[in-house]
């Protein structure tokens, strides 16, 4: 399976194009669209755009392969499209020992989608930025555009890799998408 259209705009507009190395939110040297420089590469100028395309989806194959290596059920486009941006953001280590894997693994897809909204931290702080690319990625999961995402106000701010865990009550998800509670996979109907 490959990225769509679809799946790679999301990827575009979320990580932006920069012609010049920066550094992440996490600290790393970064070029064109969210590519992370690793030796030997250099960029010590400017880069075009449709060089960062190019660079762009060598990267997005990387995403790809560990994707379609990693997941063990039949999966929509748009959901992989989904967990490729999600991959390529987060990278693959991250994935891999995520709740969310083994949720989709166990064939929960409704409780593998909701885990996407609780990745929205960096540096332990939350991010509007990637709240509203996780919102992105589940309206994309659950066969929507992320455009649509725009339009509709993003769920609230969930406690993520930090550790940390929302409040009792606070909402996590739409209720269009809140599964019914099951004893077998530790997730809890949260009402919005």
């Amino acid at each position: 399976m490959e990225i769509s259209a679809q799946g790679l705009e999301l990827i575009k507009r979320s990580e932006g194009f920069r012609s010049r190395q920066y550094l992440d939110l996490a600290g790393y040297p970064t070029i064109g669209y969210g590519h992370r420089v690793a030796r030997p590469e250099s960029f010590p100028g400017a880069i075009t755009e449709q060089q960062a395309i190019t660079i762009l989806k060598n990267d997005i194959k990387k995403a790809e392969q560990a994707v379609s290596r990693l997941v063990h059920v039949p999966l929509t486009q748009g959901q992989f499209d989904a967990l490729v941006d999600f991959c390529f953001n987060v990278g693959p280590v991250r994935l891999a020992a995520s709740t969310l894997l083994k949720e989709l693994n166990g064939s929960q897809y409704a409780h593998a989608g909701l885990e996407l909204l609780r990745w929205d931290y960096a540096a332990g702080e939350p991010n509007p930025s990637l709240r509203a690319r996780r919102t992105a990625e589940l309206q994309l999961w659950t066969g929507g555009s992320p455009a649509e995402s725009a339009a509709a106000p993003p769920p609230p701010l969930i406690h993520a890799d930090s550790g940390k865990r929302p409040p009792s009550g606070s909402a996590a998800s739409p209720a269009a998408l809140t599964p019914p509670p099951s004893p077998n996979t530790g997730c809890e109907t949260v009402k919005l």
